[in-house]
């Protein structure tokens, strides 16, 4: 059976990248009907956050990824919680010792730095230098029973090759003398990451290991660990990095967006994940737009992509307008409402008629708030806002327009959009002009901005006969 699991560190928001490897990792185990697990690596403890287990498991509820087993709903292999897994890992590193495929290392931290400035200064990559690679046991023997603190170095071959076989980027070799004595143990006698992961992975069976493009060079380490304990080498799948330009990755450290800001900066959940299996993966047909379900029976391994994907808010705001847009329209103006009231306090607002106009308008959100905040209030603006070449008006033809309007507008008895506009357009086809010599001016008077969901005859609607007839002849005051 298939098992793939999810990772992650409790160091935070989950950012792109990292919610990139849960779907896919998702996927995988989906379509092979297999079974997906959520496993917590807390092992880096003076990285940990408080709140960010809660906080990973309402990002994967949300987004629809569902495990199998996990941490709050327990399984067969658990615990799934590293740091109450803390006694398996040492008695395998020991078990590694006694193989001869690790080592007890008691160098101290002052000698550890100096090997680095050495290194640094030498120019020359920093790797430990087996300095107690050789100890015999009575040496070791002594050592432990005097307490000196120790940690458990896995012991790498010093000639050979080590060679893999990864799903994306095929098939790599490394010489075993480029490869560092990873720590496995540390002095808290907690794992380090690159042990405490394959020991887990084979104890829980994991089949298919995703992951990020930078431990690619780790593998090889990995496979010596298997190799020594007999165990059975899991898929590899290394994803390329998410990038923000063409030479910066994306990072939570740097402050870059994590799935918690695109949400609250007003993307659709849905949107935000069919954008990230699209970072890196490629379809087989033209099309982008994927439900989980749907993307669950699309996804190939075969399609994802060796290169860096650059993070595009242009393309996420597409798509997720698209989404916006496909929304049933009682479910966009719930969306929509505490955007719009950011901005707008007045209660006669005609919130059904203003969600309508800014479904197909709004790709995000969070745009809402300043496209309607002239509702409340009227923007201070420059009259050439009325000046725009497609419409051929200009401050005065502006002027003459809206003293056109004021009278039709004034007389009009029952203040709705069909009356507005066939008001309106009486008045266009007994002036013989084009419709924007008269809109234009009326649009550009009630909003004081050059974008708006709407129209001069919507906006008129929404503002109430009231306020229209006001900003009319205030934007008459103005170009006078």
């Amino acid at each position: 059976m298939v098992r793939t699991r999810f990772a992650p560190s409790p160091t935070g928001y989950m950012h792109v990248g990292n919610l990139r490897t849960a779907l896919y990792t998702y996927l995988i185990a989906r379509q092979n009907n297999g079974k997906f697990i959520l496993r917590i690596e807390d092992t880096d403890q003076e990285r940990y956050v408080e709140g960010a287990v809660d906080l990973i498991y309402r990002t994967m509820k949300e987004t629809g990824m569902d495990w199998d087993e996990g941490p709050d709903i327990g399984g067969d292999y658990g615990p799934y919680i590293q740091s109450e897994r803390r006694g398996i890992y040492l008695d395998y590193a020991r078990e590694l010792v006694e193989k001869g495929a690790a080592y007890y290392c008691f160098c101290d931290k002052e000698r550890l730095d100096e090997l680095k400035l050495i290194h640094s200064i030498s120019k020359v990559p920093h790797k430990y230098d087996g300095h107690c690679r050789n100890l015999s046991k009575e040496e070791v023997a002594e050592k432990l029973a005097a307490g000196v603190p120790y940690v458990i170095r896995q012991k790498i071959p010093t000639e050979g090759v080590t060679t893999f076989t990864d799903l994306v980027y095929g098939e790599i070799s490394v010489d075993n003398s480029e490869l560092d004595d990873q720590i496995l143990i540390k002095t808290d006698g907690l794992p380090t990451y690159n042990f405490a992961n394959v020991v887990d992975d084979h104890l829980m069976k994991i089949t298919h290991v995703v992951r990020g493009k930078e431990y690619l060079s780790s593998t090889p380490k990995y496979n010596l660990l298997y190799e020594a304990f007999g165990w059975e080498i899991p898929a590899y799948i290394h994803c390329a990095p998410v990038m923000k330009d063409a030479h910066n990755k994306l990072s939570k450290r740097n402050g870059d967006a994590s799935y918690e800001d695109l949400i609250e900066k007003g993307y659709l959940k849905d949107a935000v994940l069919n954008y990230i299996a699209l970072l890196g993966w490629a379809p087989k047909s033209e099309r982008e737009i994927f439900t989980l379900e749907e993307l669950i029976r699309e996804f190939d391994i075969s399609g994802i992509s060796k290169s860096p994907a650059i993070f595009d808010t242009e393309k996420l705001a597409w798509l997720n307008g698209e989404y916006i847009k496909a929304l049933p329209e009682e479910t966009f103006m719930e969306m929509a409402l505490p955007y719009i009231r950011q901005s707008v306090r007045r209660t006669d607002i005609d919130m059904r008629a203003l969600a309508a106009l800014l479904q197909g308008r709004v790709q995000v959100l969070g745009e809402i708030p300043e496209m309607v905040d002239f509702l409340d209030a009227l923007p201070a603006y420059d009259i050439d806002l009325y000046t725009h070449k497609k419409m051929k008006t200009n401050p005065e033809n502006s002027l003459e327009s809206l003293k056109a309007v004021l009278p039709v507008l004034e007389n009009l008895q029952d203040w709705t959009q069909e009356q507005i506009h066939t008001a309106l357009f009486e008045l266009i086809a007994r002036l013989d002009v084009k419709n924007g010599l008269i809109l234009w001016p009326l649009r550009t008077a009630l909003s004081g901005k050059q974008f708006t969901p709407g129209g001069g005859v919507e906006l008129a609607y929404l503002l109430g006969k009231e306020e229209t007839l006001a900003r009319i002849r205030q934007g008459i005051e103005k170009l006078s």
